[in-house]
């Protein structure tokens, strides 16, 4: 018996030796068979309240403590805060004051959390004015806290007008437990964006006024830079963390990796790929998703999948990266190979793998694997995810099926700006006009959403293919005077277009002269010249071709076409004979056949699928030659076939035209 007590003792003078709720019952049950339980509730409080036991800590601080101690307290808030029941945790700290128990530096960093996740600016303040007067200030894991809050609250501003509520009437409605879930909501309204440098003042000044400062410190700050989009503040923290001594982790090193893929900075991307390499950081998942995605932004797509090959456990954030680096660097294919490779290692996609990987399926215009995607999606329960179904929209519309792409719309609960441009340019693109421009006005007004400069794109190309020249031009001005938006490359050529294919040449080309000389890509004066061919503008088409690199395929060809379309031969082979000297690499081609779908390129086209329709259209004419020798007429698509299948084959349209004459 004493031996027993004498272990119980031991264990609760050194309570992190419990690791597990077994053994923190199994104590629970010994202290009640051989001590006063009251005796050592607090001591059992703490131990659950390490552990996460929240029902085990309520029914222990409720039922045995009438007045319980400060160990009490700080064990029901901690654990009350590390289970997310913020509000809970924040009545916890106001009924501790309020009895007249004095805190110490172990409450601060739970309360100051709850205040973080639910947003209570003017109460976390109040309880920053209550370390400093009590003199905790100084120490680090309430610093720490403080700049955690201060981060969060970095990106918002507090309303300011009259109905703003006071902290008493904030500590009103947590203590009133009946409406502290309705009210809390309201307690606090966040409505401006402030600028970076004055949002992030109050985290670098209480960071400045710690006297002791460690790793998560410097992370945090790092990361409220980072999230402000303070790029060379971010860096500048991690050369300040080497001066004072302290490495960058591999939290840091995750931090910041993603303001470096924003800004493309390759450079820097290998500084920290090469530190990780040296420290050991190379086979993390977050940093190797991290790097992945600065990889990728700067179309290195081989590194990305060279670091994503040496993982040696690959988790969905590290197949998630690899794919949409695929994807948004126009290997749609190799994207849907990684996809079901994903699959196949019995990975379960989530949410973010399917709005990855749709654009690939819109793109090649593979509409029976999108449809395969959306099958699984529906069976994942994952269709009222508001990125994947605008994804969905995206892919029904670049595969021609407006309808589908509209019920999806339609059967939305929420739209965000992402999907009313999807829709808006799956209108467009498929010639309903009106409709675009409709939902592009609903967006704006019922809706209160502001437009971006590619929801401009979309209704600009929605008048452009319509040739609603009017409502164009006054789109492009509110674009530019309304919403101060710079025009870019893409919003100059939809009005070239626009103009061009009304037939106002001498404007269209008028108006890209006056654009500023670093807008004007070859990708605006290819739609003028375009329309100079429509309307056989030689002269003009001459003087926009000067504008335009002498390299460019397109460019040849179409004034090629122009000088055709006016009987002018020979000024057409001498432009086509310079865009034969720069050939564009041939694209793939998706054949679906033998059950299965094959990617097949002009200058390789082998294997079974081809032989097999060779063989096929071999049976065919054997079968009806003799009708055709019946009437004097030998079937010269047969011949070619047995003579060279496979140069056939890369001719079959031609020698089809030879069959049918």
């Amino acid at each position: 018996m004493e031996s027993i007590q004498r272990i119980i003792n031991t264990l609760l003078r050194n309570p992190t030796l419990i690791k597990s709720k077994s053994e923190a019952k199994q104590i629970h049950a010994q202290i009640l068979k051989s001590f006063p339980i009251y005796i050592y509730t607090p001591t059992l409080l703490s131990i659950y309240s390490k552990l996460n036991l929240l029902p085990e800590s309520l029914i222990l601080f409720n039922t045995t403590l009438p007045s319980p101690p400060l160990l009490a307290w700080k064990s029901i808030i901690k654990c009350y805060s590390s289970n997310a029941s913020f509000l809970q945790s924040l009545n916890s700290f106001l009924k501790m004051r309020a009895l007249g128990i004095h805190h110490d530096r172990n409450v601060f960093p739970s309360v100051l959390k709850s205040c973080t996740h639910l947003m209570f600016f003017k109460f976390g303040e109040s309880v920053h004015a209550c370390v400093i007067r009590v003199g905790l200030e100084s120490d680090v894991f309430i610093g720490n806290a403080l700049l955690s809050m201060y981060s969060k609250f970095a990106l918002q501003v507090f309303d300011e007008s009259p109905k703003r509520r006071t902290v008493d009437q904030n500590e009103t409605i947590l203590v009133s437990s009946d409406t502290a879930g309705q009210n809390h909501k309201k307690c606090e309204k966040i409505d401006e964006i402030m600028c970076g440098k004055h949002k992030m003042q109050s985290v670098r000044k209480v960071f400045e006024t710690m006297p002791e400062r460690d790793v998560v410190s410097y992370n945090t700050l790092i990361l409220g830079y980072a999230q402000s989009n303070m790029y060379n503040e971010a860096l500048m923290m991690i050369k300040e963390m080497g001066k004072a001594n302290l490495k960058p982790d591999a939290f840091t090193l995750s931090n910041v990796l993603p303001v470096v893929a924003e800004y493309m900075d390759v450079w820097k991307g290998k500084e920290i790929h090469g530190y990780g390499v040296r420290h050991g950081f190379h086979t993390n998942e977050y940093i190797v998703s991290g790097l992945t995605d600065v990889y990728a932004n700067c179309n290195m797509v081989e590194d990305s999948y060279r670091l994503f090959s040496l993982l040696p456990k690959k988790d969905c954030v590290s197949w998630c990266s690899i794919i949409a680096a695929c994807v948004q660097n126009g290997l749609f294919d190799e994207g849907l190979r990684l996809f079901r490779e994903m699959l196949s290692a019995n990975i379960k996609p989530v949410p973010i793998s399917f709005s990855s990987i749709i654009p690939a399926c819109g793109h090649l215009t593979a509409l029976p694997l999108g449809q395969q995607l959306h099958g699984y999606i529906i069976r994942s329960h994952f269709e009222d995810n508001m990125y994947i179904a605008s994804s969905l929209v995206h892919m029904y519309a670049r595969c021609g099926n407006i309808k589908l792409a509209m019920r999806i719309f339609d059967t939305m609960k929420q739209h965000d700006l992402v999907s009313w441009t999807a829709m808006i340019m799956g209108c467009a693109l498929h010639g309903h006009a009106y409709d675009a421009i409709s939902l592009f006005e609903q967006m704006e007004m019922e809706e209160g959403f502001r437009p971006n400069s590619v929801a401009f794109v979309a209704v600009l190309t929605a008048c452009s293919h319509a040739g609603m020249v009017n409502e164009g031009l006054k789109f492009f001005n509110k674009m530019v005077k309304e919403y101060k938006i710079t025009p870019d490359i893409e919003h100059y050529a939809c009005i070239a277009d626009l103009l061009g294919r009304a037939g106002k040449l001498e404007e269209a080309f008028g108006f890209i002269c006056s654009m500023p000389e670093n807008k004007t890509a070859s990708s605006v004066w290819l739609p003028l010249l375009a329309a100079c061919r429509v309307h056989k503008n030689v002269e003009l088409a001459e003087k926009v071709a000067m504008h335009i690199c002498e390299f460019d395929t397109g460019a040849n060809l179409l004034l090629s076409n122009t000088y055709s379309s006016v009987g002018r031969y020979k000024d057409a082979a001498d432009s086509r004979r310079r865009s034969s000297s720069r050939k564009k690499p041939a694209g793939p081609a998706w054949i679906k056949a033998l059950g299965g779908m094959h990617i097949y390129v002009k200058e390789n086209i082998k294997g079974p699928v081809v032989y097999s329709l060779i063989n096929n259209m071999e049976e065919f004419w054997e079968s009806s030659k003799m009708g055709y020798q019946d009437r004097g007429i030998i079937p010269l698509l047969y011949v070619i076939l047995l003579i060279n299948p496979i140069h056939s084959f890369r001719n079959l349209s031609s020698s089809n035209m030879v069959s049918e004459h």
